[in-house]
């Protein structure tokens, strides 16, 4: 009876020694799925802050030639890289005295309805609505692509497009609405009270851009682009006397 006992307590401790040892053979394909999954979620969560179009995805984990040691608790895995989809990299982390860190690469296709240029369109020249249109594109190693052809309307580009060409938020650049030695409008708002005086512009400048405009006083001020001739005082009022 007492030999019975011992043989049975053996026999539960092996069958424990040998799950044990399945799951430790088996913690490596474990580390590449939470990687995986890691990659996965990233590229969900950055095409849902960019408003991506349809997106799909093929993510790929490339193996290491250095093996994995058994992890006794749980892996944690951190982004270190994720500038490009085509290659990112993750670090796979086992705490406590004998734990490791490992690095991944990870490949990831990406591809999704993007703005693209719908015809040959000259440096410098505004798009317009017909010139962008919705087409899917490998976006695997373009970081600002752009999801709604809206917001490239009105931008041109710093070089010829082409027809088919992805756009790129790098590519185009808001048109000049003012240049150096306009004549523009100074309108400055406080409240329901709006002054305007004639200034002249002493830069170029695009919408939202600020610049500096002499008054008709001869005093130069900051101002912010608003519309084409037009422009708001940054960081002093205008003086409510007319010039001379």
């Amino acid at each position: 009876m007492f030999n019975k006992t011992i043989v049975t307590r053996l026999g539960a401790m092996l069958l424990i020694s040998i799950k044990f040892s399945a799951q430790a053979d088996t913690l490596p394909e474990q580390v590449l799925q939470k990687v995986e999954q890691a990659a996965r979620q990233h590229l969900l969560r950055q095409a849902d802050s960019s408003g991506l179009v349809e997106p799909k995805y093929e993510v790929g984990v490339v193996r290491g030639s250095r093996p994995l040691a058994p992890c006794a608790g749980p892996v944690e895995v951190q982004a270190v890289d994720t500038r490009l989809p085509a290659r990112m990299r993750f670090a796979a982390v086992c705490a406590g005295a004998a734990g490791w860190k490992f690095e991944f690469v990870v490949r990831a296709q990406v591809s999704a309805r993007v703005a693209v240029a719908a015809a040959d369109v000259a440096a410098g020249k505004p798009l317009r609505e017909e010139d962008v249109l919705l087409e899917r594109h490998d976006i695997s190693g373009i970081a600002d692509s752009i999801a709604d052809p809206l917001d490239a309307i009105g931008l041109s580009g710093k070089r010829g497009l082409r027809s088919g060409e992805v756009l790129r938020q790098a590519l185009l650049v808001a048109p000049n609405l003012i240049k150096r030695g306009d004549a523009v409008r100074i309108v400055a708002k406080v409240e329901q009270i709006e002054v305007s005086m004639a200034g002249e512009a002493l830069d170029n400048g695009a919408r939202g851009s600020v610049v500096r405009v002499r008054n008709a006083n001869g005093v130069t001020i900051r101002a912010r682009v608003s519309a084409a001739g037009t422009v708001e005082p940054v960081d002093m009022p205008v003086s409510t006397q007319s010039p001379d």
